[in-house]
């Protein structure tokens, strides 16, 4: 892959220790980039930076945390070079009822998720205007079809959504081009652990067939990384989600008629609780706040 565009650039993904994060990075530096690699879990950070066939830095930094991020965006530079390419990759999840829903734990999932995206895009963007570079916000389906069970993640991906096609009007003049990639299912931990749940395993069962279909990172971080090298504004993960895009207002009517059947049958079986942080990820998220 030594012809990509992307062969000696430095890019920075974060939530990259694990999943589609980890995938990401492989997938880059396959093509030739200088991996820059932030999030929580050192050693697991470590380890995905040491497999990788090209140059990387493993930087242990909370996305929320302004300063966290400067210091890594300053050693980027000086170690690696400003960056051509910007993934805003981390994320975490939670799922349950809202009434039963602890706010403070909503609300870290706006955070991360939306908040965490916006310190990313702003501490990179003097980067991104020097080299003329690309950022990519990965959103999800969960954008604009919005879920039962999932408010704090689908509003968080929605937000996110917004802010990418905000920023992208806003810097174009400077030459920087701004991404969304609307994901679908992917096999990672934090979906896994969805799945042990019953009613959100059950509500994903219940889902269309393309839509409830689950597909492997690797796979996912080539389609990412694809739009990556052509800059593109959009990248459906998989391609059928340009259709549902199209018609994303049909959406919430369907899942509200779905919901109004699914949910009574479901309750009536099983307690709806709040599931907690999903996912190692989201785990590891909760420990780096106790210490903080």
């Amino acid at each position: 892959m030594g012809d990509s565009p992307l062969a000696e650039r430095t890019i920075v993904v974060t939530g990259a220790a694990r999943g589609l994060g980890a995938a990401l990075a492989r997938e880059l530096a396959r093509r030739g980039a200088r991996l820059a690699l932030i999030g929580h879990e050192k050693t697991q950070l470590e380890a995905v930076a040491t497999d990788l066939p090209t140059r990387a830095l493993a930087i242990e930094a909370d996305v929320t945390d302004e300063s966290a991020l400067e210091e890594a965006a300053a050693q980027i530079r000086r170690q690696l070079g400003p960056p051509s390419a910007v993934v805003a990759n981390a994320g975490i999840a939670q799922g349950g009822p809202f009434t039963a829903t602890d706010m403070a734990s909503w609300q870290r999932v706006i955070d991360v998720n939306l908040t965490g995206s916006a310190l990313t895009a702003h501490t990179f963007l003097p980067d991104l205007i020097q080299t003329a570079g690309y950022y990519l916000q990965v959103a999800s389906l969960a954008a604009f079809g919005a879920a039962p069970m999932m408010s704090a993640y689908c509003a968080s991906k929605a937000g996110a959504e917004a802010f990418a096609h905000a920023l992208r009007a806003e810097v174009a003049p400077h030459g920087v081009a701004v991404g969304v990639a609307y994901v679908n299912w992917t096999d990672t931990d934090m979906v896994r652990d969805a799945d042990q749940h019953a009613v959100l395993r059950e509500l994903r069962a219940h889902m269309p067939l393309p839509a409830r279909r689950m597909y492997p990172a690797d796979v996912v971080a080539q389609w990412l990384v694809q739009a990556v090298e052509r800059r593109r504004t959009a990248v459906y993960a998989p391609a059928w989600l340009r259709v549902a895009h199209v018609f994303r207002a049909a959406l919430p009517p369907l899942v509200l008629r779905r919901s109004r059947r699914l949910l009574p049958r479901l309750q009536a079986e099983q307690t709806f609780s709040p599931t907690g942080s999903l996912g190692a990820g989201g785990r590891a998220d909760d420990t780096a706040r106790q210490e903080r």
